[in-house]
């Protein structure tokens, strides 16, 4: 209910401002976010990460584009996606699912999940999302992290996160 309310009041922003104000505005709204980023990495990491992506869908079309089908296009529906994140000592789970244009994101674990991805600890996940060439292989053969599902999605995951740390600044 909350998430329908914010984006009823939050949509409007995104056509009223130019995309640079709705990243402007994601930015000031961010900072914990933008520290997460920085190197101060803790177990909150996640679900920062995770509430400012659905910040950054409310607040910006540019952001929005990367889970909505372009218009005049006939080929499909909108992103479509459950992601489930946990540590190995099961102490930070946190769950995203993407539908209908939009994101939910939940504390707690998921049982229909698309992909789960089990990470050592946050500077894993951290490394694994950002890094340049977002080389899976050699995350998964330093068993940093376990990836069950398809890793198509984690490649999505991954160009979402990368994209909202450039529209922060700090990408």
């Amino acid at each position: 209910m909350a998430s329908r309310l914010k984006r009823t009041l939050l949509n409007p922003i995104s056509y009223i401002l130019p995309d640079s104000g709705g990243n402007f505005i994601t930015r000031l709204f961010s900072k914990s976010l933008q520290e997460e980023l920085f190197g101060k990495i803790t177990d909150k990491f996640l679900e920062i990460l995770l509430y400012g992506m659905d910040f950054g869908f409310c607040i910006s079309k540019g952001f929005r584009k990367n889970i909505l089908v372009p218009a005049g296009c006939k080929q499909g529906e909108n992103f479509k996606g459950r992601y489930l994140f946990m540590t190995a000592d099961n102490l930070v789970s946190a769950s995203a699912v993407f539908n209908d244009g939009n994101m939910t994101v939940y504390k707690e674990e998921i049982a229909d999940w698309n992909v789960r991805i089990t990470f050592k600890n946050a500077a894993a996940l951290r490394a694994f999302l950002f890094s340049k060439n977002q080389d899976i292989l050699n995350s998964l053969l330093a068993n940093e992290v376990e990836v069950d599902g398809n890793l198509n999605y984690i490649y999505k995951f991954g160009f979402m996160a990368r994209d909202l740390s450039r529209r922060l600044g700090v990408g």
